[in-house]
């Protein structure tokens, strides 16, 4: 008995070794397909994001990411209202771009980039970006161009800042508000974000994450981002930089791709930075308020002059936003909800501060946060109008027609927090 009890022992054994064999062989099976197919994907166009140009009306630049084998850089365009576009027989313009392999730690990747300039005013354009080979192409994307300035139609945009995360559920938040800020503004030009867009500036994991959970919306809407504490360290501000196609017309000595500014129908936009080159933008930034001839000026920053707290060091900034009547500052670092009166020589400008007439004062907005970091309120400043922590994720919807600007702040249930307007004309 025992020795044949022995044997059964041991042909249990060898079952039990075989079905352990067969799992391994079954788990690393599964992993190299898993992996395979992350590869595949990789090797196809993602992480797609647009900018527009210096000119916003005629020029639109396009960013995205692919594994090692997308060796070219193409962009197919043609107008249409539809993305059912048999591109074989469409008769589509195509743009070759450039492209670079990327390493962040370890992180390879090739980085394509393309611009379409000469666009048409108030147009729909079909587009995909790829290599040229069947495999290669993304799907086709939407996209619209500014109305014709003459017709004064106005424009809008959204406003958020301090995506800021480091997990795929931080960056759901994110891609929740931006869903959100859509949702409540669907006709929006584009989105200007002020800064901090991840945690750590060298995790691609989490650049993948932001552009994978806002990917139904960055194909189609323009984002404008600028440069925060978080995108750029110690002088460094990769892979940031590579992974926006912004204009190439910021000020000299600082970091390419972190100062710039566009124009969109009558406004300007100028994007600074508060991390570096903070003397060396000054005579750049009043060279562009100097030049500009547009009626409306906003600002977007990180560490702002005025926001929870004072930033002291952008002093010279904030004498050319008052010399150049500045209508707008757009901030973000703190985390929280607040909007100052109207400030002029950092004294409350006189008159109505919920109805800013005839360029009295600069209003500074900070835009709480799109993320899932909320700080708690800081203290109360003389210059503070608003100043909350709502515990919410907001965001900010901006229309401008003609001599009228409606700034309205939102958290992501929808609920309308603060509202101001900002007319150039006097009562």
């Amino acid at each position: 008995m025992a020795n044949e009890w022995t044997k059964v022992k041991v042909i249990g054994m060898k079952k039990e070794g075989l079905i352990i064999a067969l799992c391994a062989i079954v788990i690393i099976a599964v992993f190299f397909w898993v992996e395979g197919r992350k590869n595949e994907s990789l090797d196809k166009p993602h992480s797609l994001v647009m900018n527009v140009g210096e000119d916003a009306a005629t020029v639109r630049s396009f960013t995205w990411q692919s594994g090692s084998k997308l060796n070219r850089s193409l962009i197919q365009y043609v107008e249409s209202e539809s993305q059912e576009v048999d591109w074989e027989s469409a008769h589509a313009e195509t743009v070759e771009g450039t492209f670079d392999l990327i390493d962040i730690d370890g992180n390879r990747r090739m980085v394509h980039q393309a611009t379409i300039s000469g666009l048409q005013a108030d147009k729909i354009y079909a587009y995909r970006v790829g290599d040229g080979s069947e495999q290669g192409w993304s799907g086709t994307e939407l996209f619209y161009t500014i109305t014709d300035s003459n017709a004064d139609g106005g424009f809008a945009f959204i406003n958020v800042t301090d995506s800021q995360g480091e997990t795929e559920e931080d960056f759901k938040l994110w891609g929740d508000t931006l869903k959100q800020a859509i949702r409540s503004v669907p006709d929006a030009a584009f989105i200007v974000h002020n800064g901090d867009l991840t945690e750590n500036p060298k995790d691609m994991g989490a650049w993948d994450a932001f552009f994978r959970e806002a990917a139904p919306w960055l194909s189609s809407v323009p984002l404008m981002p600028v440069t925060g504490n978080h995108d750029e360290v110690d002088g460094d501000a990769e892979p940031f930089v590579s992974l926006f196609h912004v204009p190439d017309n910021g000020a000299t000595d600082s970091l390419d791709g972190t100062t710039y500014y566009f124009d969109y129908d009558d406004a300007r936009f100028i994007m600074l930075n508060t991390e570096s080159n903070i003397n060396g933008q000054t005579e750049w930034l009043e060279d562009v308020l100097e030049k500009n001839t547009r009626k409306w000026i906003i600002v977007s920053l990180h560490r702002g002059p005025y926001g929870g707290n004072l930033n002291k060091n952008i002093g010279e900034w904030v004498e050319l936003f008052d010399r150049y009547e500045v209508d707008l500052v757009l901030q973000g670092h703190n985390h929280e909800y607040a909007r100052s009166y109207p400030l002029r020589d950092g004294k409350i400008a006189t008159g109505d501060d919920s109805h800013v007439r005839g360029r009295a004062g600069t209003v500074y907005v900070v835009t709480n946060a799109a993320g899932e970091k909320l700080n708690e309120k800081k203290k109360d400043q003389f210059y503070h109008k608003v100043h909350i922590q709502n515990g919410k994720r907001m965001f900010v919807a901006i229309r401008i027609s003609g001599n009228i600007l409606r700034y309205e702040a939102y958290d992501t249930d929808g609920k309308l927090w603060d509202e101001f307007v900002l007319e150039h004309t006097l009562p």
